[in-house]
């Protein structure tokens, strides 16, 4: 099993409760992406914790590896700039009756962020990415 962490600031209100996490291939200019690239190595099982409005506010299990797939037209206007094909993963999402806000749990939380490509900074505010692969420590009490 291995643990992810996805920003969703912009899709939150469609992913979740729609089941699944969508990006592009690449980006814009036409480069790759590794917080595109990453969808590529989610597998069923994975954990996924969702970040949205500075609080984890939904966990999630992928169901099945990354597929291609069109980008939903129900992000409208969140996703313009972004390519009609991407990634889907399909994920069984549970919305936390408490939300947790990372910001506040720093202390504990700084000695376990990956070094290269992590989703928050020391001060507890989420990096602009889309998916990042987060340390077991991180994930487990």
């Amino acid at each position: 099993m291995r643990y992810w962490w996805v920003n969703q600031n912009r899709t939150f209100r469609h992913e979740v409760p729609g089941g699944y996490l969508w990006s592009p291939k690449k980006s814009q200019d036409g480069s790759i992406n590794h917080f595109y690239e990453t969808m590529r190595e989610v597998a069923p099982g994975d954990l996924i914790f969702s970040y949205n409005a500075t609080k984890i506010m939904a966990l999630g299990l992928a169901e099945r590896p990354a597929y291609t797939c069109p980008k939903p037209e129900a992000f409208g206007a969140a996703g313009a700039n972004w390519d009609n094909v991407g990634w889907r993963v399909d994920v069984n999402f549970k919305v936390l009756l408490e939300q947790i806000q990372p910001k506040e749990h720093m202390a504990l939380l700084r000695q376990c962020l990956p070094q290269k490509y992590s989703p928050i900074r020391e001060d507890g505010i989420g990096n602009q990415i889309y998916l990042a692969e987060i340390p077991q420590r991180f994930a487990q009490p």
